[in-house]
């Protein structure tokens, strides 16, 4: 997925966001709701070009696309959901299209986060690699699955019968959704996408963080300790004092950038007056 300038800031919001919200949910279940009512969104956005285009415009005031938000979805979706949303809209993005594009990167790294946390990530990796092997040595189940005139209810089906009951429920959401919403991309090119999304987030042990202040003993351990749950796995800290942050914490983790320091809000800001 390759982003803009300004959809690459309103993906790290919504990512902070998301941790945010991920961290206060305790129960496997719920993460799969999450991931699963974002990936119902991209459907949504993909199939409206008009309502992704409003939650997109830079041009109407961040209050209105909100509540446009909340008065299509507030009853249809659960609240952890709602709130992520939420940042994603009154965020600045470069196209509509990039917009469906982050919604997408939240969902997938839901579902993710949600094998961590069952100890399921290094077997989903597996399953999204071998069944993409599969799809390789199989033509006519590739262009099957690859046809655009095919209807997705047809393709999900297909695939359901030959996974359902034989990988994990990440695998399966993450699989149906590809095959549901393609969005330009071959089936055996996003299963190796997702296999190395997955990939990286296992080999994730190191957060790098920038502070304005110096972080006391007290606040090193709960930052590790939430990254830590976050990511369902140890978290070293590796923290260095920026004064010129202003305030607040950059987080580094692997490829993910989590910028919550007044320094990267005010730019991102100026880069909007700026147009």
């Amino acid at each position: 997925m390759t982003l803009h300038a300004a959809s690459r800031d309103a993906l790290a919001a919504a990512e902070l966001r998301l941790l945010e919200v991920v961290d206060a949910t305790k129960n496997s279940a719920a993460l799969g709701e999450l991931g699963d009512e974002l990936f119902a969104v991209v459907g949504l956005l993909s199939g409206q070009p008009a309502l992704r285009r409003a939650l997109a415009d830079n041009a109407a005031e961040p209050a209105g696309r909100e509540q446009l938000l909340r008065g299509l979805l507030g009853a249809k979706v659960t609240d952890p959901t709602l709130q992520v949303l939420a940042t994603v809209v009154t965020s600045r993005w470069s196209s509509p299209r990039e917009l469906v594009d982050g919604v997408e990167s939240l969902a997938r790294t839901t579902l993710l986060v949600r094998a961590e946390r069952d100890g399921r990530l290094d077997a989903v990796e597996d399953e999204l690699f071998r069944f993409g092997r599969i799809i390789a040595g199989n033509h006519e189940l590739e262009l099957a699955l690859s046809d655009p005139a095919a209807e997705p209810a047809g393709k999900v089906a297909l695939v359901d019968g030959l996974i359902a009951g034989k990988v994990d429920a990440t695998t399966r959401s993450l699989v149906d959704q590809l095959v549901r919403e393609p969005r330009g991309r071959g089936i055996v090119a996003g299963l190796v996408d997702l296999a190395a999304l997955a990939a990286k987030r296992r080999e994730r042990s190191v957060a790098h963080v920038r502070s304005a202040v110096d972080l006391d003993a007290a606040q090193r351990d709960r930052l590790e300790a939430t990254l830590t749950r976050i990511y369902s796995r140890p978290i070293a800290l590796h923290v260095e004092v920026d004064p010129a942050l202003r305030g607040g914490l950059l987080i580094k983790i692997g490829d993910e950038v989590i910028d919550g320091s007044v320094a990267g809000r005010l730019a991102a800001l100026r880069r909007d007056l700026a147009g």
